[in-house]
């Protein structure tokens, strides 16, 4: 026990004395003088000590006496009264345990009826079991390139120590200022101990560093491709509208329809079923948006996933697989992984996690659905719930994992979803309530004829998209969710879309209330004269 020390009480007898004068022809003086020793021996804390909670939990005071005379022993705590009946066995008497006594400033009186006269003990000592609170203020985004990250806090005891495992504290009495450097990964903790010892602990993050950041709004982007980025007849017409001011970000893709990933990606899964080709430099791509000052929206294509669902399928690991209603694989797309199978998420999120320390800014989500066609016509391996409620638990897990990278988080969705999640498991209110925005895909070229009594959607481009983002501004409100739709920049069906058609979808994107828009372009070529100049 720290500062602890052996109060003895000692009962010295002195004075004892006979005299015996006896007459008959002389006297014999006869002096008898008797000493005892201490009856009762006390080991506790020291006069005046600070017993902090760990002093506490297994310490106790032990009362030193003979067996037939400790049944006469009493303990008393001053100010609270006898905790004689609280005392414990002991090899050589009783012992009282800390952990009975309250917080505060303590006096023991022990008393023990010897031979000739009581042997007293008083100990004084505090106790101070509680550990000093701390509240940290909020943390904003991940550690950027080489700035430092500074976090704000305080603690209840202007006395208690502050320090962290990482970084450096500066303190000024209760407050105090945690610096830490970039780069770092994962949590700091930070911990206060106060006079007594006692000791709390609070965690800052985890913390992710990434090289460099940039965020834009309104979001205004075009899709680029693997190919398109390396392509110098497809890139530089992109870069040549961000230098004219039509778009502030690139959507690049980091894993696609295709199931491969597009840049050298170091996730152990990726590499197993030899899903990644690296077409690009994903640091490099990054790096050369940020310095045009672009943010980068990295595309990934989920559960549409034909390498890893041949893997799967080939390597008995079959429940990572969409399945007919017969068990066997289910084809379209060329292959569909199953979004409840855990395995399938976390390649998933360590994708997401991985593009985000590099740089990425936001992390778009596609084919977050399960295959169009009867319900009834699948298997889902493992699925508890709906396969709507499974797809949000996804994103949802997804959000989590990326919280520490300051991200935008969004999903891609089908037109059809805002009043028809069960067709292809998208419930837009749930997915909402876990995603920065959602990214409707309302094509007019995808619209059937008469939706939203639009005779011809792939014909009226405004009527279109005017009615259908409606819903889905109306679906959202209030959640957490923004909407930036997927607007239409390809031919299709015999019907060309030149930039009459473009700017009509971006005409009705904006008189629904929205600023931000997606442009797609699978053979990534634009058309800039249907785009007006950001502010």
């Amino acid at each position: 026990m720290p500062d602890a020390a052996r109060p003895r009480s000692r009962l010295l007898l002195v004075g004892l004395g006979l005299l015996l004068i006896g007459a008959l022809g002389g006297g014999v003086g006869l002096f008898i003088a008797a000493t005892a020793e201490p009856c009762l021996e006390v080991d506790g804390p020291a006069e005046g000590a600070l017993l902090g909670a760990d002093d506490v939990a297994d310490g106790a005071i032990v009362f030193h006496a003979d067996e037939d005379a400790v049944r006469g022993l009493t303990v008393t705590v001053v100010g609270e009264g006898e905790v004689t009946d609280a005392l414990e066995p002991h090899d050589d008497g009783r012992q009282l345990p800390l952990a009975a006594l309250d917080d505060g400033e303590v006096e023991i009186v022990a008393r023990l009826s010897c031979a000739f006269s009581p042997d007293t003990t008083r100990l004084t000592f505090t106790v101070d079991t509680v550990p000093p609170a701390i509240d940290l203020d909020d943390v904003d985004g991940p550690l950027v390139g080489d700035e430092p990250l500074e976090v704000t806090g305080r603690v209840d005891d202007p006395d208690a120590e502050v320090s962290a495992d990482a970084g450096t504290v500066e303190q000024d009495g209760e407050t105090f200022t945690l610096t830490v450097p970039a780069p770092v990964e994962g949590p700091v903790t930070v911990t206060a101990v106060d006079a007594a010892g006692n000791t709390s602990e609070v965690v800052v993050g985890p913390i992710a560093s990434v090289p460099s950041r940039v965020t834009v709004s309104p979001v205004r982007a075009v899709h680029v491709s693997f190919w398109g980025w390396v392509t110098g007849a497809l890139r530089d017409p992109v870069l040549a509208m961000a230098e004219d001011g039509l778009i502030n970000a690139v959507q690049l893709d980091l894993k696609d329809e295709s199931g491969v990933v597009g840049y050298d990606s170091e996730v152990e899964r990726a590499h197993e079923i030899d899903a990644v080709e690296p077409i690009y430099d994903l640091d490099e791509a990054v790096a050369e948006l940020h310095d045009l000052g672009l943010a980068v929206i990295g595309r990934i294509v989920a559960f549409r996933d034909p390498v890893l669902a041949a893997h799967a399928w080939e390597h008995d690991e079959r429940e990572q697989v969409i399945q007919t209603a017969e068990g066997e694989a289910y084809g379209g797309y060329g292959g569909f992984t199953n979004f409840a199978d855990p395995d399938v998420v976390d390649y998933h999120v360590a994708l997401a996690v991985e593009a985000a320390r590099a740089g990425v800014d936001d992390i778009l989500w596609d084919y977050v659905r399960r295959p169009d066609g009867d319900v009834e016509g699948f298997r889902f391996p493992g699925l508890e719930g709906s396969p709507e409620e499974a797809v949000v638990d996804f994103v949802a897990e997804a959000d989590a994992a990326l919280a520490p990278y300051g991200v935008a988080h969004g999903a891609s969705v089908y037109g059809i979803a805002v009043d028809r999640p069960t067709q292809i498991a998208q419930d837009i209110a749930g997915l909402a309530e876990h995603t920065d925005y959602l990214a409707p895909m309302v094509y007019p070229s995808h619209w059937g004829p008469g939706e939203y009594d639009v005779a011809s959607p792939i014909d009226e481009p405004y009527e279109i998209v005017a009615a259908s983002l409606a819903d889905f501004v109306a679906l959202t409100d209030g959640l957490r969710a923004r909407i930036v739709p997927w607007l239409q920049d390809f031919s299709i069906g015999g019907v060309t879309y030149d930039a009459g058609k473009v700017r009509a979808q971006i005409e009705a994107t904006y008189d629904v209330g929205l600023e931000e828009w997606l442009l797609w372009s699978p053979g990534v070529r634009y058309t800039p004269e249907a785009i007006d100049p950001l502010d």
